[in-house]
């Protein structure tokens, strides 16, 4: 049994996604210090990457900077990869971007991602405040991505609008999805692909099989190359973990309930906290989420990445103390140093 769990893992890089969570009774700032003390950590554990999420008017998250967060977590570090996961590219234009990335690629050379994303990261008034006049077709995600390499293309040296900097540098980019939609887009521009399964369980699997059927051969990429996020929360114990999680099921309940507050500390119980319609909802949404001690853990990811064959699990860890958050990706990074 535990060959086989190491094989399963063996070829597996682990990431984490940080949305920047505030914890209740911390401030923004704690939050944004928190995170990158949290990056520091997981690059002593030999983490391939850390990305950050772009999330707009939402008193919990305060990743709305995304680029500038990115800055201060890549200029607190030394040998992660630092990134986005994602910018929501419609709520930008593609000129923006590529001038911020271009500008971060040029101060830590060789460390920067790219994730886009085609969903507003916002509610719908949010979106309409961030996006002023422009309304979102079908076509505008994949002219924007094609709009976005040209501006870091050498070729575009010639042309009136150019990225500078941006222009020419070899920033990697990521479609990132909950849906269908992206899988085939990625698997046809030859681009990784990466699943928000931490929150849309749905298409994962169908999504990963049109990744891989409509992959086309790329500058960027020689063969397909899949990320799953997933939710982890690790602890000593089974008990602990599941106490822990309670913090991520509160949360998940305001974003059902649209009364999103900031992290609320774990309770003993969620009985009398949710309904049982709600209680459904909140472990469909949350399906993959791995709780519980190393061994725990260690069993779930291995039958995940069996089932699913993905080359990178990126971990989201919505948990309440900071301590216990540095701990849980200890525990998971353990496992890195059994490969």
């Amino acid at each position: 049994m535990e060959d086989n769990i190491n094989s399963n893992i063996k070829n597996t890089k682990f990431s984490v996604l940080d949305l920047v969570p505030v914890a209740k009774g911390s401030t923004p700032l704690q939050s944004m210090q928190k995170s990158l003390e949290l990056a520091q950590h997981v690059e002593t554990l030999g983490f391939e990457r850390f990305w950050i999420s772009e999330h707009h008017n939402m008193e919990s998250l305060v990743s709305s900077a995304t680029p500038i967060l990115i800055g201060h977590i890549a200029q607190g570090t030394k040998t992660i990869r630092v990134g986005s996961g994602g910018i929501m590219l419609p709520n930008h234009a593609p000129l923006i971007v590529a001038e911020q990335f271009g500008t971060l690629e040029t101060l830590y050379p060789g460390r920067i991602d790219l994730g886009l994303g085609r969903a507003p990261g916002t509610d719908q008034l949010t979106a309409k405040a961030l996006r002023r006049d422009r309304t979102e077709t079908v076509h505008d995600f994949p002219r924007d991505i094609v709009e976005l390499q040209t501006y870091f293309s050498k070729e575009n040296s010639y042309a009136a609008v150019r990225a500078i900097p941006g222009e020419g540098l070899n920033i990697p980019l990521y479609l990132l999805g909950s849906s269908t939609f992206s899988a085939q887009l990625a698997g046809a521009k030859g681009l990784p692909y990466a699943f928000a399964s931490h929150f849309a369980p749905t298409h994962l699997h169908e999504a990963l099989k049109l990744y891989h059927q409509n992959f086309q051969v790329s500058e960027q990429c020689e063969a397909p190359y899949t990320i799953a996020c997933v939710n982890i929360i690790a602890a000593e114990t089974d008990e602990k973990a599941k106490f822990l999680e309670t913090s991520l099921q509160q949360l998940a309940l305001g974003i059902i309930r649209n009364t999103r507050k900031p992290l609320p500390p774990p309770v003993k119980t969620m009985d009398g906290l949710w309904h049982e319609v709600e209680k459904v909802q909140i472990q469909r949404m949350m399906h993959y989420s791995f709780v519980g001690s190393k061994e725990t853990i260690k069993a779930q990811l291995t039958n995940f990445i069996k089932a699913t064959r993905v080359n990178e699990i990126m971990a989201v860890s919505h948990i309440f103390d900071h301590q216990d958050r540095l701990r849980s990706y200890e525990i998971l990074g353990s496992l890195l140093t059994e490969k």
